[in-house]
């Protein structure tokens, strides 16, 4: 997804309107088949507006 790859990140309710998937669908599709089937760099930040963002790092090393 597009929105994964933004540097600012996409957040939980944005990943939900888009999908229109329950939140806890998206989360264990980023959790299970994003980052762990998928090997891709999924990073979960919480920034100073206190919202959950993930994004996808190019620069991190997939675990």
């Amino acid at each position: 997804m597009k929105k994964l790859r933004l540097a600012k990140g996409v957040t939980l309710e944005a990943l939900v309107e888009a999908t229109g998937w329950q939140p806890h669908s998206v989360r264990g599709f980023l959790s299970g088949t994003v980052k762990k089937k998928l090997g891709q760099p999924l990073v979960s930040e919480v920034g100073k507006d206190g919202v959950r963002r993930y994004r996808l790092d190019n620069k991190a090393k997939a675990v």
